[in-house]
């Protein structure tokens, strides 16, 4: 068959990662549907498994026409249906509509790397479904009293401009530090609510882990990410600011597990990703270098961690290889 509209190899590289999260998402939507006791939070997952379904399938026929082969992903061995719910009280909802931010920010680059006309409705289209689960799932935990609102602040009245660099300077030792800005506030909040989230999904994953490597590194995911809450939470109280509390769903007693180590190390390892991105856009938006250094060294911690993770995937060989260009080195020598 000659392709008159080939895709190029950041349109395959893209759509591979895509299918990979896709496919890894939809299996975790099918156990929190059939845990859910809530049926407005079982109308949000499963509305959200039919978009997708739609789109992996989409994928898999871009695939097939431009001769790539069709990548393994998740499949319905990685998940147990029949396992006991592992998280309680509102987490897959909260859960969904962290997934929601990182596919927001996903979406973006994949957009400004396709071409393809298909290719560019696949995103515009997925673009559209987590916006709208986005907002269905942010209404739905605000009406449950599950997420909190960021602090709130004495609105501006004038306009003013920078006066010196010292709004800068956070490292003083004699000096008062200025008052945060409603940027560095916004940030701090969203990172302790997102660590909260993903210490409450790592703690579930440790519990039912079944090889001991891979419940030790999320043993130390936990602890790194209750190092970044009271990280963020000192600065907040330092500027007199009350932490909000946050609930987030809980983590039963089953060590049951739902999901295999394969798609729960993907999962985190997916979600650090999001972490660096995270923390590196709040080192560039927040304008006190004590903020900003103490998130560029979380994310260097991050980095770490992550690598590791991926070190522990391809050990065990659940670490599925990427499309790659040709070796020409290799064509040649085996010439």
């Amino acid at each position: 068959m000659i392709l008159t509209n080939p895709i190029s190899s950041s349109e395959v590289g893209t759509l591979w990662l895509t299918y990979q999260e896709k496919t890894l998402i939809m299996r975790v939507l099918e156990y929190f549907m059939k845990k859910a006791d809530d049926e407005e939070a079982r109308n949000i997952l499963g509305g959200l498994w039919q978009e997708l379904n739609y789109y992996v399938i989409e994928i898999e026929k871009i695939f097939s026409q431009q001769g790539v082969v069709i990548p393994i992903g998740f499949r319905k061995e990685d998940v147990n249906l029949e396992a006991p719910k592992l998280f309680d009280n509102g987490f897959d909802v909260m859960f969904i509509r962290v997934l929601k931010e990182v596919s927001m920010g996903m979406y973006t680059i994949n957009m400004n790397m396709a071409y393809n006309d298909d290719v560019i409705q696949v995103y515009e289209g997925l673009t559209t479904v987590t916006h709208k689960i986005y907002k269905l799932a942010t209404l739905y935990l605000l009406e449950k009293g599950i997420l909190t609102l960021p602090p709130r602040v004495t609105m501006p009245k004038t306009t003013e401009f920078i006066k010196n660099k010292d709004y800068m300077s956070g490292f003083h030792p004699f000096n008062s530090k200025r008052a945060l800005n409603d940027i560095e506030l916004g940030i701090l909040h969203h990172g302790i609510e997102t660590n909260n989230i993903g210490m409450q999904l790592i703690t579930g994953f440790a519990q039912c882990a079944q090889n001991k490597e891979v419940r030790k590194y999320f043993e130390k995911g936990k602890e790194l990410a209750k190092k970044q809450i009271k990280i963020f939470q000192e600065i907040l109280l330092e500027n007199d600011i009350q932490v909000s509390a946050h609930s987030g769903g809980t983590v039963t007693t089953s060590t049951i597990p739902p999901f295999s180590d394969k798609l729960m190390m993907h999962c985190i390892t997916f979600l650090n990703g999001f972490c660096i991105v995270g923390n590196s856009f709040g080192t560039f938006f927040t304008l006190r270098n004590d903020i900003s250094l103490k998130l560029a060294l979380l994310a260097k911690d991050i980095y770490f961690y992550g690598q590791e993770g991926i070190e522990i995937m391809i050990k065990h060989k659940w670490f599925e290889e990427p499309p790659q260009t040709e070796d020409r080195n290799q064509i040649i020598n085996n010439s």
